[in-house]
């Protein structure tokens, strides 16, 4: 399993919001290229980028500051939030990101998923982000009727890289992942799943992992930047 930390972008800063909610952001850094190079530092081998503002404007809005931390460092990223057309994922890829997220597009658009993982094999992965188990697009704006299984099995045989899952209500909360739905959905499909939203500590890894579920890694914020979860001691419990 991989540890992803999580660096979500508002208005050029790294936040984190509770639940979702953009009125409710906490401010870590002003720097997101430094604060990138510190994970990195840390140990981190992937990092996992969220530009909050293009979720709800449907575009990139924090492309300067993705642009800093893919200057600032040497291991891989995804990127997600505003990601809705095949030339915005051409653009991305080309300048440097490992793979791009899709998320209200792959409710939205489900054939354009399946294009652009034809086009840009094992660099297309798929955002589920879910309130009380159904799907949440537009920046977690707005709940569908759609459940996180039914989307996910749309794109078994697209071959799409990932599953990013998010329970929404975990995420930013300090509570724990949704470790039953996480594990739940990577044993249903063959799409290998990144847990997300609650992550807070080495013992959340640890029940992650010993669910025993095909997970391919987990991402996690608040936890990290508060200190709670360190990088090096979660990289090794996620290897050992």
């Amino acid at each position: 399993m991989i540890l992803y930390p999580a660096i979500d972008l508002k208005d050029g800063a790294c936040v984190r919001l509770f639940k979702g909610e953009m009125s409710q952001a906490t401010v870590f850094s002003d720097n997101p290229a430094a604060q990138a190079a510190s994970f990195v530092e840390q140990g981190a081998e992937w990092l996992h980028l969220v530009d909050l503002n293009g979720a709800f404007a449907g575009a990139p809005v924090n492309a300067e500051a993705v642009e800093g931390i893919l200057a600032a460092t040497n291991v891989p990223a995804q990127l997600g939030g505003g990601i809705r057309d095949i030339a915005t994922i051409e653009s991305w890829l080309s300048r440097g990101l490992r793979r791009v997220i899709l998320g209200t597009v792959a409710v939205r658009d489900p054939d354009l998923v399946r294009e652009a993982a034809r086009l840009f094999p094992g660099q297309v992965a798929v955002g589920i982000d879910a309130r009380e188990g159904m799907v949440a697009v537009e920046g977690w704006a707005e709940t569908t009727d759609i459940t996180v299984l039914d989307l996910a099995r749309q794109f078994e045989d697209a071959g799409v890289a990932a599953i990013i899952y998010t329970d929404i209500e975990r995420d930013g909360a300090m509570q724990g992942p949704n470790v039953a739905a996480t594990a739940a959905l990577a044993r249903a499909v063959s799409i290998p799943v990144i847990a997300s939203g609650g992550v807070s500590s080495l013992q959340d890894l640890a029940a992650l992992k010993e669910t025993g579920a095909p997970l391919n890694g987990a991402i996690s914020g608040r936890a990290i930047y508060d200190g709670k979860l360190d990088i090096a001691e979660a990289m090794e419990l996620l290897r050992g």
